[in-house]
């Protein structure tokens, strides 16, 4: 009986991953890569437990608040010279979370840290910058930027398709021109449909494969390909991981922002449990 938790992909009765497959298997199944393991909503918890552990040992509130409210700052400072990026603020700051998975890779580097019981202070924060992926660190973390800006143009193909793209002379003209059906309401349901889609591929290329990247001298290609496995191999529990990331999020971003500054951290360490619970130190496809 094969245990269910820890599904091997590279079985002898089975063709050789990469080799005797055809595409696009042969592109994510690769031999030599790592094997990854099937997890449940108990395996979710403990992942999301395990973070908010982390982060009461490496609060690194404050460092996160300072964070946010500088890139606030900026925006409402554009702000301040015209209303014509008013449209693309909603999507820019929904946007923000496509950058997550890389602007939280100090945060995996204190877990890993704290996992193998070394010093876990604050300034231990940059210690990621020495990791021997780093340059595949910024590679992938490239590509979410490029996803990110595809984004914020589709988005504004979006605004000004639906709305016209008439600039907004004030915060309530923009306001209203939202909530007023039917264009409005098209624009809403749209979007945020748009945006699922974008969000679902941030997800499935990145899940695993930063915290693999802090923790393993790989290359970003075998990353991605070891985050899409892991998504294919527990897609209800990725789906139910994804959706509560996107809700933990809204709700720290509603007091003013000022709860990101925890449900970042929180996010990033719990990440960083969850890879360990599914990618498998111990064998390979």
């Amino acid at each position: 009986m094969v245990n269910p938790k820890t599904v091997d992909y590279a079985v002898a009765d089975f063709p050789q991953p990469g080799v005797n497959l055809r595409w696009p298997a042969s592109a994510i199944w690769r031999p030599g890569e790592p094997a990854v393991n099937t997890i449940g909503l108990a395996d979710l918890r403990d992942a999301v437990a395990k973070g908010i552990e982390d982060f009461n040992a490496v609060p690194t509130h404050a460092v996160f608040l300072g964070i946010i409210y500088a890139v606030l700052g900026l925006v409402l400072f554009r702000l301040s010279f015209g209303y014509e990026v008013l449209p693309l603020v909603f999507p820019m700051l929904a946007g923000f979370t496509l950058l997550g998975p890389f602007a939280a890779v100090a945060l995996y580097e204190l877990s890993r840290r704290r996992e193998l019981g070394l010093d876990v202070s604050v300034g231990h924060l940059a210690e990621v910058f020495r990791s021997p992926s780093i340059g595949a660190i910024a590679r992938l973390g490239f590509v979410l930027m490029l996803i990110f800006v595809a984004w914020l143009a589709v988005a504004q193909i979006m605004y000004a398709q639906i709305m016209g793209g008439a600039v907004p002379a004030s915060l309530e003209e923009f306001a209203r021109q939202i909530l007023t059906p039917p264009a409005g309401y098209q624009l809403i349901i749209i979007g945020n449909a748009v945006g699922f889609l974008f969000a679902a591929l941030v997800l499935v290329i990145s899940v695993v494969s930063f915290p693999m990247l802090v923790d393993r001298n790989v290359s970003a290609a075998t990353a991605v390909r070891t985050s899409v496995r892991a998504v294919i191999a527990s897609p209800v529990i990725m789906a139910m991981w994804g959706l509560f990331v996107a809700i933990a999020l809204i709700v720290g971003a509603l007091p003013l922002f000022f709860g990101l500054a925890v449900v970042f951290p929180v996010l990033g360490h719990a990440t960083w449990h969850l890879y360990r619970k599914t990618v498998r130190v111990d064998a390979v496809i």
